[in-house]
C-alpha cells in the first residue's frame, strides 16, 4: 500500500509528465533544487503547501487534483 505522500508524489510525476517537463525544467520554474522535485515525486519529503502551490501552478493542474 502507497502512503499518502507517495500517492500525491505520483500525481505531481504524472502532472509533470502530462506538462512536458523534466524535473530539471520543473525545479527551475519553482526555484528549487531539482533534488527536491525527485524527494516529493518519491514520496521522500513532505513539500510545504507554498511548494505544493508553486508545482501546481507550474503543471497547470488545480492543487485540489495533485493533493485529493
Amino acid at each position: 500500500m502507497l502512503s499518502r505522500r507517495q500517492v500525491i508524489g505520483q500525481r505531481i510525476r504524472t502532472a509533470r509528465e502530462n506538462a512536458n517537463l523534466s524535473q530539471l525544467q520543473l525545479s527551475t520554474l519553482v526555484g528549487v533544487d531539482h533534488k527536491t522535485i525527485h524527494r516529493v515525486e518519491y514520496g521522500i519529503s513532505d513539500p510545504s503547501l507554498g511548494l505544493l502551490l508553486q508545482i501546481a501552478r507550474a503543471v497547470g493542474v488545480p492543487l485540489g487534483d495533485l493533493v485529493q
